[in-house]
């Protein structure tokens, strides 16, 4: 019988990214605004050297013609989407706005973290339509 290896994608940033995720929870807790968490993740992501863009807009298109607009908090080493939320759970519709991010934008991998709860909650999301 063969044995099938899963490999983690994006594994070692992945790792780090949580890390900073954790810490910055531990640090400052679960009752601040999104705003406070971004900016303490900007922080951190430059104390690691870590590449990153911030508040990155995302057009949106109906029928190749441009409707609108949205923000993706983050997009860590060209790689991972990262949305920041802070709410009471992380909701289905949360989900599906990482989705819609991770098509726009031709990423593979996507996390939503949510600071509110009283420990991390986050969410590994992968686009089926992109290949690495």
């Amino acid at each position: 019988m063969s044995e099938q290896k899963s490999e983690l994608i994006y594994g070692g940033l992945s790792y780090k990214l949580m890390g900073i995720l954790f810490k910055v929870h531990r640090k400052l807790g679960n009752s601040y605004q999104e705003k406070y968490y971004q900016r303490a993740i900007a922080l951190a992501l430059d104390e690691a050297k870590i590449p990153y863009r911030r508040e990155v807009e995302i057009d949106l298109s109906y029928n190749k013609q441009k409707i609108g607009k949205y923000y993706l908090d983050f997009v860590i080493d060209n790689k991972i989407a990262l949305e920041i939320k802070t709410a009471p759970r992380i909701k289905d519709e949360y989900y599906k706005q990482l989705l819609a991010y991770l098509d726009a934008t031709n990423l593979k991998l996507g996390i939503v973290a949510n600071f509110r709860t009283k420990r991390l909650t986050f969410k590994r999301l992968v686009n089926p339509r992109v290949k690495i």
